[in-house]
């Protein structure tokens, strides 16, 4: 059985941005042939506190994954960065996936524990809870992207695909 991914990226917030770096790398996987076909993308989503996690959830019910990678825009970080916990208030939740094997050996990606404060949290948080409030086994991770840029992206490119590929590899075992 193959294992079914989500993808998720913003669209732009801010006047000076032409893209959004999540939307800009999601756009790129999605061109490569030799991906499998069970990858689900749910691009654009909009910065929005309320409507973001909404339209996220109501795919996240419809598909059923078993995987989830949430993306976002990071245009202050250099690297990767896959978030460890998401904060509403005084509540944190923690993602169920080892990262420390996810990211291990990885060129350009390390763990955080800040995952903002702002939409992409607010995102990953919900998303986090709707998993733990239902009976789905789903995977979830938040990852954070840098501006892209023509000396980056093949380095983020590559360790997003090994990211994913951990995590299929995951899911299978643990089906």
């Amino acid at each position: 059985m193959t294992a079914k991914i989500l993808l998720t990226s913003f669209d732009t917030w801010l006047p000076h941005q032409k893209s959004n770096s999540s939307d800009d790398l999601l756009a790129k996987i999605s061109q490569i042939q030799s991906l499998p076909d069970s990858l689900t993308f749910l691009r654009k989503l909009p910065v929005d506190f309320q409507l973001a996690p909404n339209l996220a959830i109501a795919q996240i019910n419809q598909l059923q994954p078993d995987t989830i990678i949430c993306c976002g825009m990071a245009e202050s970080r250099q690297k990767l960065t896959v978030e460890s916990c998401a904060c509403c208030d005084s509540d944190i939740i923690k993602t169920t996936v080892y990262l420390e094997h996810l990211v291990a050996d990885l060129a350009i990606t390390e763990i955080s524990h800040d995952a903002g404060k702002f939409v992409c949290e607010a995102l990953y948080y919900r998303v986090l809870k709707h998993i733990y409030d239902s009976p789905i086994a789903t995977k979830c991770i938040f990852v954070h992207v840098p501006i892209l840029t023509d000396e980056n992206l093949d380095k983020i490119v590559t360790d997003f695909l090994l990211l994913e590929s951990r995590l299929r590899k995951a899911t299978a075992v643990t089906s």
